[in-house]
């Protein structure tokens, strides 16, 4: 797709849901955040990560805790026992790089050296590492979730049959670094609220003139 229709893409979606304002989050319970947020829900991952912030007044304390004090802190997360030790693991191994549980050399890092370094800590894969780049630091990264993935092989943003790392090489290539933001998270809404998994609300999808799979089912 070229990029001409990328940007109305980008300005339809901003006029169907809004500018994201997205307030700066510190990077490190970002880092937290999205290891609780896998494979749960966002008011489930918010719970846990509000007790495990009550539970322990630092990441010291938390460092200084047992895997089973801080599963139990994030029981309603699920997953408890692996998400403790993946984040346990990932403070430990902030400490023994930098000093500290501080993720802020990443600052001086290029993109492609920052997703490295974070894909190379246990639990944190490609769309973690994404969401960091971007949230935590303003990187050009593209976290390419089950929606924005249905979303963009649909549209024809990607081709149909590209992988999770080609479509979010893709629209890394495509995309505005200032409409990062703005594309991931409507995207996002766009494949919660019509675009779904079954039974896509086409007729009501005010995509429906620019999309590959629309046009397809003759909506």
């Amino acid at each position: 797709m070229s990029g001409d229709i990328l940007v109305k893409v980008i300005e339809i979606l901003e006029r169907a849901y809004g500018v994201p304002e997205v307030q700066s989050a510190d990077p490190v319970d970002l880092l937290v955040l999205t290891i609780l947020s896998q494979n749960t829900s966002d008011i489930n991952s918010s719970r846990a990560f509000e007790q495990l912030k009550r539970r322990f007044g630092s990441y010291t304390e938390i460092l200084n805790a047992s895997e089973e004090e801080i599963a139990d802190a994030i029981r309603p997360g699920g997953l408890a026992d692996i998400k403790a030790a993946r984040i346990k693991g990932a403070l430990e191994r902030l400490r023994d790089d930098f000093g500290s549980v501080d993720l802020s050399p990443l600052k001086r890092m290029s993109a492609v050296e920052a997703r490295n370094y974070l894909k190379s800590i246990p639990g944190i894969g490609p769309k973690t590492a994404s969401v960091l780049m971007l949230f935590g630091f303003g990187m050009s990264a593209m976290p390419v979730d089950t929606h924005v993935y249905r979303v963009s092989r649909r549209m024809g943003l990607v081709p149909e049959n590209a992988s999770i790392e080609e479509t979010q090489r893709i629209l890394e290539e495509i995309t505005p670094h200032e409409k990062y933001i703005s594309l991931h998270i409507n995207l996002i809404r766009h494949g919660r609220l019509v675009c779904k998994a079954r039974n896509p609300l086409c007729k009501k999808c005010e995509l429906k003139g620019l999309c590959r799979y629309a046009q397809m089912q003759q909506c």
